[in-house]
Parts: structure tokens; C-alpha cells; sequence
């Protein structure tokens, strides 16, 4: 999550800058995320929550498993999806352009391309929010109750 609160910062700032610098450092942070750390962090998160409900389940935790389940799914198809289908697919496009020499020109790729994956990544924002808020209460929920 603050993987992604980040790239807000970075898109509010790149905003400011100058379209063909913001255009080029965009291309270098795309070429730069598959890394050690991105890998477990981005893909195991929902298929940890569900093995996490799972055992829940087993234990007869059933107010953690479904907040662990719930959770999952609101990771796996409010950033993992939209990421996979919608903020990757435009970064990879972007990778392609060339960058203009002409101010202009840059402006208007850089206004195409910024405007809408910023709401894209506010969404990733927000539902991973969300889902790190379910396993929280997941957890506090499976605290021993005390009679």
C-alpha cells in the first residue's frame, strides 16, 4: 500500500515538472518495479489472505476467515486486477513512446497518460487499503475471548 500512496506523490509531483522529464522518469520507474521485493508483496498478498482464511476456517474462526477472505478478494480485484488490466497495460504503453523533444507534444502524451492512471491508482490506493483494515480486524478478531 504505500507502494502505491507513493506513485500518488510521484504523479501529483511529476504533474508539476516538466512533461519530458516526467514522461522519461515514469519509463525508468516502470523498467525498475519487477524486483525481489515487488514479486511477494504485489502477488502473494492475496493468495497469503486466502491461505489465512483458510486456516481460519479450519480453526473454526469463521468472523477471521470471512474478514481474511474478504480482504483477499477486495485485494485481488481492486489492485491486483486493475493493476494487471488497466495501470500496467498503460505503463507498457508508455514505454514505447518516444519521448518528444517538443514541449508540447510531451504535454499532451503526459496529460493522456497521467489523468486517468491516477484514478486508476487511487483505486489501488484505497482497496488496498481496505483489505489491509480486514486483515487487521481478522486478527484482532481472532484474539482469545475472555469470559
Amino acid at each position: 500500500m504505500l507502494v502505491l500512496c507513493l506513485g500518488l506523490l510521484d504523479h501529483v509531483g511529476l504533474d508539476a515538472t516538466d512533461p519530458r522529464i516526467a514522461i522519461t522518469a515514469i519509463q525508468a520507474m516502470n523498467a525498475s518495479v519487477r524486483n525481489p521485493v515487488f514479486f511477494p508483496a504485489f502477488f502473494l498478498t492475496p493468495v497469503m489472505l486466502m491461505l489465512t482464511a483458510f486456516v481460519a476456517v479450519r480453526q473454526e474462526r469463521t468472523r477471521s476467515a470471512a474478514l481474511f477472505a474478504a480482504g483477499a478478494v477486495a485485494y485481488f480485484i481492486g489492485a491486483f486486477l486493475v493493476t494487471v488490466l488497466i495501470n500496467v497495460p498503460m505503463n507498457e504503453a508508455l514505454a514505447t513512446v518516444p519521448v518528444p523533444t517538443d514541449r508540447a507534444d510531451a504535454a499532451q502524451i503526459w496529460k493522456d497518460y497521467s489523468a486517468p492512471w491516477q484514478i486508476w491508482n487511487t483505486t489501488r490506493t484505497l482497496v488496498s487499503g481496505l483489505a489491509l483494515i480486514l486483515t487487521g480486524l481478522a486478527i484482532h478478531a481472532l484474539k482469545p475471548e475472555t469470559t
